[in-house]
């Protein structure tokens, strides 16, 4: 008895109904299958969580998204902001009629690809969003040119940022001298009133972007503002 009790022990399946016979499976059998299916799931498991990761990193900022500060809070100029998503060109654009200029120039703004992409979504910009104006002399004499102006050499940087936690107003100006850190600008400075009081979106002048403005009406994000400012005006 033994001898019997030591052998292979099988359990007993029924059988299909009418088939007059039984299926055996050994119990050695059924840890087997048990072993497969445990194996299964934990690669499916570990397959899941490998992707994770990548799913993620699909998500994330890109590598350099915000502003960079020094110890002493000035603003690092971004090496790369010409590799941005470039908005507009303003050419002799000035919104204070006293402050003319002796001579031309060009308004380039760029801001980073992950910021537009939001707006484009959004209506409006996220945070730690960096505007770059750079402002460039109109050259008229060059090379085969007969008329018209292009652009020439850098005579100004500016940064606008967007840094919910770090100002009191949300944004912030910063006007570079050469690719130096650069100091905030004060709050007294006419930049900010002005843009508080006229800009299309998010205290930014996205009425002069023509690709992102019809977007911002189309989401409903302008300004009461702005709309003012564009409404006809009574006739007196």
């Amino acid at each position: 008895m033994l001898g019997v009790a030591g052998e292979m022990q099988r359990t007993v399946w029924p059988a299909p109904e009418g088939s007059g016979d039984t299926v055996s499976m050994s119990k050695e059998s059924l840890l087997v299958i048990t072993g497969m299916l445990l194996l299964e799931t934990l690669l499916l498991v570990s397959g899941i969580l490998l992707l994770c990761p990548i799913a993620l990193a699909g998500t994330a900022p890109e590598p350099g998204f915000g502003p960079v500060y020094t110890a002493d809070d000035r603003l690092q100029l971004p090496k790369n902001y010409r590799e941005w998503v470039y908005l507009s060109s303003g050419f002799d654009m000035s919104y204070n009629p006293a402050l003319r200029m002796g001579h031309h120039m060009f308004d380039n703004v760029f801001v980073q690809p992950a910021a537009y992409k939001t707006f484009i979504e959004t209506g409006t910009w996220p945070d730690k969003t960096l505007l770059v104006l750079e402002a460039r002399m109109a050259k008229s004499k060059g090379s085969i040119n007969q008329s018209g102006n292009f652009q020439g050499d850098v005579m100004a940087l500016e940064v606008h940022v967007k840094d919910m936690a770090r100002f009191s107003g949300k944004w912030a100006f910063f006007a570079f001298n050469g690719e130096e850190p650069a100091i905030m600008l004060p709050q007294s400075a006419e930049c900010y009133a002005c843009h508080a009081a006229h800009a299309a979106v998010d205290t930014t002048f996205v009425q002069f972007y023509p690709t992102l403005l019809p977007i911002a009406q189309a989401l409903g994000t302008t300004s009461l503002a702005y709309r003012q400012d564009i409404s006809p005006k009574p006739q007196r």
